[in-house]
């Protein structure tokens, strides 16, 4: 039975929570959140799990197997320290690794010297409509030259203390909401940014909101250009007022031979419409010489749908997580995934502030 550590029971937190506890021989032995509310509803789906008054308690208290790190983005690098000074075991780190630049040094130079394997949460990597994306990009395209990403999503959640509505604590939209699509793009054309191009601004959300006194300053929307060292482009393009979309995420990418697009279907507790064939994610297969298209519907298990809003990529996620602790598998998303995410959103955060392209090199 491996004893599972939680650090931060947030809204992502307990979505671990939930997934974890459908695994085999897994257990949530320990848990450490100093929100008195969400601690209380932690404690309704993790009844067994002992909570501690600290981060340290819980590290030094309990026998810990794994760490699943899950705390709001600018506490990340501290707990990492704290636990890297009292334990080594392997973590699972929610994305984004980092949210400042002078952090970036800090946790290469940790994953360096930190003995136990550390994965970095890029659950978009395991939707299962993606992974079909993902395996068939090459072959359906004659090799990727375009990648378009388009994400038309409901607004920021609330979340404790209100932290993911400035700036300086979430890292900015690009860092804290884009990186997993930037990894994407790292993944799916096999090669790493050169440079940055992007505009964003604020334009309807969060206009009326006021927190002691200060006005939240976090983009809602924006348009990211990306250039990579094989030559292929990318695009993002974000807007955080399209919560009636009925994809949430529609992803292409475009070769000499033809195109594939995953069409993915947002979380069910947002999603109202009761028509069924709306209801599942879907890949489409444009092929230039047959001058056809073909579509595929990809159901996603129930249960998994249920317990998180990620398409079930969080439990698959949690599967091949759980071979590196059982078994010492190869960790498939490391901390250097996790950078290069955060380095790209945050290029494209200074290239819309300073209205210029910006080279990877600068940060």
């Amino acid at each position: 039975m491996l004893n599972y550590g939680i650090v931060g029971c947030g809204m992502m937190g307990r979505e671990h929570i939930r997934n974890i506890s459908l695994l085999p021989n897994a257990r949530i032995a320990g848990i450490f959140e100093p929100n008195k509310e969400m601690c209380r509803l932690a404690k309704s789906i993790a009844p067994e799990a002992t909570f501690f008054e600290s981060l340290k308690d819980l590290i030094t208290k309990t026998a810990l197997d794994c760490i699943v790190i899950a705390t709001p983005n600018f506490c990340h690098i501290d707990d990492l320290h704290e636990i890297g000074e009292n334990i080594e075991v392997p973590i699972l780190l929610e994305k984004p690794v980092v949210t400042k630049i002078e952090d970036i040094k800090k946790i290469t130079y940790f994953d360096k010297n930190y003995a136990a394997p550390i994965w970095v949460a890029m659950e978009y990597r395991y939707m299962p409509p993606l992974q079909e994306f993902i395996r068939k990009a090459d072959t359906i395209t004659g090799g990727v030259r375009m990648l378009s990403i388009r994400e038309h999503r409901y607004p920021f959640l609330k979340k404790v203390d209100n932290w993911n509505r400035f700036n300086e604590l979430s890292g900015g939209t690009f860092v804290e909401k884009c990186c997993h699509f930037f990894d994407l793009m790292r993944l799916i054309n096999s090669s790493n940014p050169t440079q940055i191009m992007a505009i964003g601004s604020q334009a309807c959300n969060h206009l009326d909101e006021s927190y002691n006194g200060i006005k939240p300053n976090i983009w809602d929307n924006g348009y990211v250009i990306v250039t990579f060292e094989n030559g292929t482009s990318a695009m993002l393009e974000l807007c955080m007022f399209a919560d009636i979309s009925t994809y949430q995420e529609e992803i292409s990418a475009v070769g000499e031979m033809g195109k594939i697009e995953c069409k993915l279907i947002g979380p069910k507790r947002f999603w109202k419409n009761e028509n069924e064939s709306q209801s599942d994610s879907k890949i489409v297969i444009s092929d230039r010489k047959k001058k056809s298209i073909t579509e595929e519907s990809i159901p996603i298990d129930p249960t998994l749908l249920e317990v998180g809003d990620h398409n079930g990529s969080t439990f698959y996620q949690h599967k091949k997580f759980q071979k590196v602790v059982a078994e010492g598998t190869k960790v498939e998303v490391g901390v250097q995934d996790g950078v290069w995410a955060v380095r790209m959103g945050l290029a494209a955060q200074l290239s819309a502030i300073d209205k210029r392209a910006v080279k990877l090199s600068e940060i």
